[in-house]
């Protein structure tokens, strides 16, 4: 009986690859990019969502392109060695915290889910995945509501100093139940999602203007330029100096075509 389970399933999906994209489904599911890559890592399917990110009229302008036609090289290096691992294992990397670009084309933190993708002989012939907002995401699927004014309260005075104390006192707890359910929430401490909401300020005044570094850095909330430079190389790949360059470059190329 399993096996003539099995075949209806190997039928129906050998009929249905030719004149139907799974892909399509994700279209209805607000807030998930969805993509698929060969063991070329070529994109070789993917949602609205995903590819409009990147201001693509039609999924097939997206086919055939890596992550290094689309992103900063030290990003697209970091989503290589995952692929990587997933190509190479067979197992998936569930709920990876890193940057993407959001709908207005800025940084922003998401969770990524990468699964092996394989033919009818068990044979991985490349992966697929799917992204959700972070804080979106979080927000959603957890009923820690407790952790609201903390968050909201980073968000609005994230330039400013902010104690873990005052966060645990905003949601009630003390500050090592504060931590633990932040963690437990956000996969992440309390202070990185600090710099992270920072770095993303200062990556949305890079790409903007001329401002200084150092006084971007202030701005953002960080202490000084060093400050900004060693969390931004750590979190983005690169330095703020040479992220507002590629940004730059990009653009030329962009208003050149």
């Amino acid at each position: 009986m399993a096996q003539a389970t099995l075949q209806t399933q190997k039928s129906f999906l050998a009929l249905a690859v030719g004149g139907s994209h799974f892909g399509q489904l994700f279209d209805e599911l607000p807030g998930i990019s969805f993509f698929a890559k060969n063991r070329d890592f070529q994109f070789v399917a993917a949602n609205r969502r995903f590819w409009r990110r990147f201001g693509f009229q039609s999924e097939a302008e997206l086919i055939g392109k890596t992550d290094f036609d689309l992103f900063p090289v030290q990003l697209a290096r970091n989503y290589r060695v995952d692929d990587e691992e997933v190509l190479t294992t067979g197992e998936p990397k569930r709920r990876i915290v890193e940057p993407f670009f959001n709908q207005q084309g800025l940084p922003d933190w998401f969770f990524t889910n990468k699964l092996p993708m394989r033919c009818p002989q068990g044979h991985i012939i490349g992966l697929m995945g799917i992204i959700e907002n972070y804080a979106a995401a979080s927000a959603v699927k957890t009923p820690y509501f407790q952790l609201d004014r903390a968050v909201n309260h980073i968000r609005e005075h994230f330039r400013e100093p902010i104690a873990i104390t005052d966060l645990a006192t905003l949601a009630g707890l003390s500050v090592r139940q504060f931590n633990r359910l932040f963690q437990q929430v956000f996969q992440s401490s309390p202070r990185d999602f600090l710099i992270k909401t920072r770095i993303q300020a200062a990556c949305q005044e890079l790409r903007r203007g001329d401002r200084d570094i150092r006084e971007i850095a202030l701005h953002a909330g960080f202490c000084d330029q060093s400050a900004l430079t060693l969390h931004f190389r750590h979190h983005m790949g690169t330095t703020p100096s040479r992220y507002r360059k590629e940004h730059r470059q990009r653009a030329s190329e962009a208003a050149d075509d």
